[in-house]
This record gives structure tokens, sequence and C-alpha cells, in this order.
């Protein structure tokens, strides 16, 4: 079977018949972001994304995933570099044992790229089907939140690098400081040197 897997292409013949995609992702693609909690679909704990929607794992037969997209928590950032919700449940301390955390990411992750300005009633009811048995609700609602404010914060960061560089073509500057091309009233070319030589006249005395 093959598949995409955080935005490379993945392909196994090791995995045994019926198996299901989380065994795939765990055993044979060494995923270690989606875990194995309930095998009934219900705690959330395995949910990765298939062709960008939240699914879980543990119900799924790999075979059903050929040709498709598949986003697990590894693909979502990297240590050096984590996502604004990684970074936002960092920041909060929004896990005990951690065996909920995937699931809380990821339907996080989904929820925000739907809905950027979630209500904590919306926030709720997208985890709502996520257990979390530790009891770490009210740090992984200010986790969401965090991650919201941090997401809005690089697009506006990104709206107004855009902005600038707009406005620095339109003045006739480059952003990153290269000269900018000719303008009407510079030369394209630079002048001929003289030879010393007087240019003829129309007429002479």
């Amino acid at each position: 079977m093959s598949f995409q897997l955080n935005g490379h292409a993945f392909e196994t013949r090791d995995a045994t018949p019926g198996a299901t995609l989380l065994q795939v992702l765990r055993n044979d693609a060494l995923c270690n972001g989606p875990k194995f909690g309930c095998g009934l679909g219900q705690c959330g704990a395995c949910t990765v994304w298939v062709d960008g929607r939240v699914a879980r794992a543990c119900v799924i037969p790999a075979a059903g995933v050929t040709g498709r997209e598949v986003t697990t928590l590894e693909g979502l950032g990297q240590r050096g570099a984590p996502h604004a919700v990684q970074q936002a449940f960092i920041d909060a301390q929004a896990a005990q044992c951690g065996y909920c955390t995937n699931g809380m990411v990821m339907a996080t992750a989904a929820l925000l790229r739907r809905c950027p300005d979630p209500t904590d009633a919306q926030i709720r009811e997208a985890l709502s089907h996520n257990l979390c048995r530790c009891g770490a609700h009210m740090e992984i609602l200010q986790a969401v939140r965090l991650a919201a404010q941090g997401l809005a914060a690089r697009r506006q960061a990104e709206a107004l690098a855009t902005g600038a560089a707009v406005a620095a073509r339109a003045a006739g500057a480059t952003p990153s400081g290269l000269p900018s091309a000719p303008g009407p009233t510079e030369p394209l070319m630079a002048p001929a040197q003289s030879t010393g030589a007087e240019a003829p006249t129309s007429s002479t005395r």
C-alpha cells in the first residue's frame, strides 16, 4: 500500500492483512504521535488527518487510505520549529501524562483552520470527543486560546510584510535592499566616452 504521509510518499509491503492505519503508522512508518487508546475510535488519542479532515486511525483500515494524504502530529511541526498549536500547548503546560495530547493538538489545529477565532463553546465542542483522564481541561482550553492568538499574530505579521513589500515596490525600492530598476529619469546605458573630436555641426562660419 502507498499513500502520502506528512507531505512525502510512503509505501510499505510489510503491513499485515487487515491492519489499521494506526498500526501501519506506528509499526511501519515509526510515527509515535498517534497513540492507541480505546481501539474503538472514541477517545481521540489516535487522531490524524486524512485529506485534511480529522480521523480516528485506530478504526480506519490502512488499505482505505491508499493514494490519500495522511497527516500526523509529526507533520505539523518539528522540535526546533513547532506548529503554533504545539507551542501553545507547551507554553500553557497543557499536558500531564500526555497520552491525549496528540488528539487534542490535532483537533485544535483542525478547528483553527476552519475557525480562526473560536468561542469557548466552539472550542469545547471541537474537543468534546477527545478524552483527558488527567483533568487538564482548563490548561487545554487556555492552550487553544493561546494558539488562536499566536496564529492571528502570525497572519497580521505576514499581512504587514506583504503591505510593506507592495509599498516598497510602488516607491521604486525593493524589500531586500537591492537597487531598484532604472526609472524614467535614469539612463539605461552609460553615455559613450568622448573620443576628443568635436561633433560635426550643421553650419560653419
